[in-house]
C-alpha cells in the first residue's frame, strides 16, 4: 500500500513537470527545425541561431532587455539591502505596516501598475528607456525586499554585537559579519529581479517611448506579421543561459558538508 502511494505521488509529480516543460521542450526542438512550420519536420538546421545575429531588430531588442535586466536588477537589490537594514531594525507596529505596503505592487494588476506609472513618469520626463528603467527599478525592489528580508531574520544578533565589542565599527561588521550571512537572500534577490524584469511585458509597454523595444514588445509586436523561427532560437538560448545561472548559484551557494578530521586518536 506504501509503494503504491509512493507511485502515485511520483507520478503525479511526474505529470505536472511534464505540463511545465513540455512547451519548453517543443520551442527548442522547433529552433532546430529547418521548416517554418510549427507541425512539419523539414530537418535538423542551425540556420535560425545565425539569423539571431543577423538580425538588428533582434540584437537591438535582446541588447536593451539585457542592459534593462541587469542594471535595473543591481539597483534594485542595492535599494532592497539598504531598505532591509532599516525594516530589521524597526518595531513589530511599524513592521507589519511596511511589510504589508511592499506586498501591495506584487498584488496589483500589472496593468494597474504600468498605468500609474506611465501617468506618474510622463510628468517629469518623457517616455524612452530611462522611463522603462525607472519603472523596472521600482517593481523589482518589493521581490529583492522578501528576498533579502528573511535572511536577516535568521541572523544572530550577538554575532554581530561580538564583533562590535572586539572593535569593530558598524560598518566593518557588517561587511564581516552580517554580509556572509545573507548573501544567499541577495543573490536569489537579485536573479529574481533579473527574471521579471526580461519576463515583464505590460509595465515596459506602457512605460516605453517610440522606437524603443524590448524582447518582450518586439514578439508582441510581430504577433501580427506571425512569429520568426529565429525567436524561437533566440528564447532557447535564454533559456538555456538563465539554467546555467541557477544550476552555477546552486553551486555556489550550496551549504559545505564539515570535514571530518584525520589521523589518529
Amino acid at each position: 500500500m506504501v509503494k503504491f502511494k509512493n507511485f502515485l505521488c511520483k507520478s503525479y509529480v511526474g505529470i505536472i513537470l511534464f505540463f511545465l516543460y513540455a512547451p519548453i521542450m517543443v520551442l527548442i526542438v522547433s529552433s532546430f527545425n529547418n521548416s517554418k512550420s510549427r507541425v512539419v519536420w523539414g530537418g535538423f538546421t542551425l540556420n535560425w541561431y545565425a539569423e539571431i545575429f543577423s538580425s538588428t531588430t533582434i540584437m537591438t531588442s535582446l541588447r536593451n532587455t539585457l542592459i534593462l535586466a541587469f542594471g535595473s536588477a543591481f539597483i534594485a537589490t542595492v535599494i532592497g539591502l539598504l531598505a532591509c537594514i532599516g525594516i530589521d531594525a524597526m518595531r513589530k507596529k511599524e513592521y507589519s505596516l511596511v511589510m504589508s505596503i511592499t506586498n501591495i505592487p506584487m498584488l496589483n494588476a500589472d496593468i494597474v501598475t504600468g498605468i500609474a506609472m506611465m501617468l506618474l513618469i510622463i510628468k517629469f520626463m518623457p517616455l524612452g528607456f530611462g522611463s522603462i528603467m525607472l519603472a523596472h527599478i521600482t517593481f523589482n525592489i518589493p521581490y529583492v525586499i522578501l528576498s533579502i528580508l528573511p535572511r536577516f531574520n535568521q541572523l544572530d544578533v550577538s554575532t554581530f554585537e561580538a564583533a562590535r565589542d572586539l572593535g569593530a565599527g558598524p560598518v566593518y561588521a557588517f561587511f564581516k559579519v552580517v554580509l556572509p550571512e545573507i548573501i544567499p537572500g541577495i543573490i536569489s534577490g537579485f536573479l529574481m529581479a533579473v527574471t521579471m524584469s526580461m519576463d515583464d511585458f505590460v509595465i515596459t509597454y506602457f512605460t516605453k517611448g517610440a522606437g524603443v523595444n524590448t524582447l518582450s514588445t518586439m514578439i508582441y509586436a510581430q504577433l501580427k506579421k506571425g512569429i520568426k523561427p529565429e525567436l524561437y532560437a533566440l528564447s532557447t538560448v535564454i533559456f538555456l543561459f538563465t539554467l546555467a545561472i541557477l544550476i552555477a548559484v546552486n553551486i555556489i551557494t550550496a551549504p559545505k558538508k564539515p570535514q571530518k578530521r584525520g589521523g589518529n586518536v
